[in-house]
């Protein structure tokens, strides 16, 4: 087939914090050096910002270096961080404050704001094209060009394909994007990152990725609970009792609005736990109830988050091309923070191709970017933060926030010792019949929602006739293997409804039903499938949610 084709000196995949940092970083660069240089960024969502989710409690270490004057430039980081609160949530109705003294370090948010993380990529993507940055929402990434063992660019993905894969009316082919070096900033579980991870041998050596997922909503609330500013995390309860780990958080942003969500660590092994029904619960908590009593729920969404940290990083550069932000796994989970650490990586990767560039390198991998890498910050905060994830997956919340607050107060530096976590996430369910069964209330349409009507203030939008993006190596998998042993659990982690178990239409038996117009782009099935018989590639450019101020 006959592509159209362009060529650039730098493509970046992914319009999220750590592809825009690098795009403005290089073109700085470039107009301080009177080099011209021809960066893209091609971006999934139907502009940027669409599929942009995270809590977001917002450090700004590395804004503060890509853009020293951000607040003269408009930058939408309105609500400093005023008061900070954590719970241990000891059952449905009742909770315990930490006092402030035995907060780890790294807990406190002196400094922060509570932002939109999707309108701060939505500014960074004005700076970029400022800068000279071409910036293509709309266009979803299917497959790394790789040739003679480098990777050489990106094809995007076909328009107008049929479910049966048929050409319709207005059909487009994809377009070849070529360039000397293409940053792969995707975010967590990126399709084409982890193809690379497995093709280049990128982890080889490191303990296997870990997840978590977060559910989020978006709430306008009543005007006299609001208190710009406030930020409140708790653990424990609901997930504690089914023997899960993770936490809740809770922030006041500005007009009267909070952002409400639960992470749930991804490596539960629970198989009848629905991460979108412990939130449903959490929100009855006395704790975080009295704070959305008598709101609104705005809007809704979910992505999954890479937690594995230091110990799970993967080799970031191979021939073409590095792996950065989420798509490497750069998020710092002692802080439940990612977005600054994500900028960081790709304001270290600009500089890296910036000078390969200016040595008149083409392709040829950047194998000084580790070095880089480990005179940063960056490392360094990863680093001494390596045994957070272990140690909270192997001890619990309670016990591993006890070594955190040990190593951050106490010993100001990490330990002498690294805490290891070998089992993969997807690895770790028990069989159904000897976990204990969970029964969560039905939403009660004030505070507590179903799925179908949370997907539908995610803005989800997929067209109806195309091919289903969430492919099953084998399909028979789901009901002959995953039902009877596991009682087929993408059913419940799925926060989006589109998996279900449904009879046959001659009553012949069961069949899996994927309803892939559903699909919130959070890769949770990608990851958690214990069969790993789920994939995750990317749908027609533009579908998916399209999240506003999340």
């Amino acid at each position: 087939m006959e592509r159209e084709s362009m060529e650039f000196d730098v493509l970046i995949v992914g319009a999220g914090p750590a592809g825009l940092s690098a795009a403005c970083r290089i073109m700085q660069m470039a107009q301080e050096s009177g080099e011209e240089l021809t960066v893209c960024v091609v971006e999934k969502g139907s502009e940027v910002g669409a599929h942009i989710m995270a809590g977001t409690v917002f450090e700004p270490t590395a804004l503060n270096e890509l853009f020293p004057d951000w607040k003269e430039k408009g930058a939408p980081l309105n609500t400093p961080v005023t008061r900070d609160d954590i719970f241990v949530l000891r059952s449905q109705d009742s909770a315990t404050k930490v006092p402030n003294a035995f907060v780890p370090r790294n807990m406190h948010n002196h400094g922060n704001y509570i932002i939109s993380l999707g309108n701060l990529c939505r500014w960074l993507a004005e700076q970029a094209e400022a800068l000279g940055v071409e910036v293509y929402p709309g266009f979803a990434a299917s497959e790394a060009i790789v040739e003679d063992g480098h990777v050489k660019g990106i094809l995007t993905g076909d328009m107008g394909v049929a479910r049966d894969g048929s050409e319709k009316d207005g059909y487009m082919p994809g377009m070849e994007l070529r360039a000397k070096y293409t940053l792969f900033t995707e975010g967590c579980r990126g399709h084409l990152g982890k193809r690379l991870i497995a093709d280049f041998k990128l982890d080889e050596g490191k303990d296997p990725q870990h997840y978590g997922i977060g559910i989020k909503e978006l709430w306008d609330i009543d005007p006299a609970k609001h208190e710009p500013g406030l930020v409140i995390h708790t653990t424990g309860w609901p997930l504690s009792e089914s023997g899960s780990t993770g936490g809740s958080f809770l922030y006041h942003l500005e007009n009267g609005q909070a952002y409400v969500g639960l992470i749930s660590d991804l490596s539960y092994s629970n198989p009848h736990m629905a991460p979108f029904s412990e939130f449903q619960r959490l929100k009855l908590h006395p704790e975080i109830r009295k704070h959305l009593e008598g709101g609104k729920r705005v809007s809704y969404g979910a992505r999954a988050i890479t937690k594995g940290g230091f110990n799970s990083l993967p080799k970031m550069s191979f021939p073409g091309g590095l792996l950065l932000g989420c798509d490497a796994g750069t998020l710092n989970s002692s802080k439940i923070k990612g977005s600054h650490t994500a900028m960081k990586s790709g304001l270290l990767g600009a500089e890296a191709v910036f000078d390969a560039l200016k040595e008149g390198k083409n392709g040829e991998e950047i194998t000084g970017f580790q070095d880089r890498f480990k005179n940063s910050w960056l490392y360094k905060e990863l680093y001494d933060e390596r045994n957070f994830g272990p140690a909270m997956h192997k001890y619990g919340n309670i016990v591993g926030g006890g070594i955190a607050f040990f190593e951050q107060n106490i010993l100001r530096r990490s330990l002498p010792i690294t805490f290891r976590d070998t089992i993969p996430d997807y690895a770790t369910l028990k069989p159904a019949d000897q976990a204990k069964k969970i029964d969560y209330p039905k939403p009660d349409n004030a505070l507590t929602f179903d799925k179908l009507s949370s997907v539908f203030i995610s803005n989800t939008n997929h067209e109806e006739d195309q091919p289903v993006h969430l492919k099953l190596t084998n399909p028979d998998i789901p009901i002959q293997e995953n039902l009877p042993k596991y009682d087929e659990p993408a059913q419940r982690y799925c926060p989006a409804g589109v998996y279900e178990v449904v009879e046959k239409d001659d009553g012949s038996g069961k069949r899996f039903q994927i309803n892939a117009q559903n699909c919130v782009h959070c890769k949770t099935c990608d990851i958690k499938d214990p069969a790993q018989n789920i994939t995750w590639v990317t749908p027609e450019g533009g579908g998916g949610p399209n999240y506003p101020n999340m």
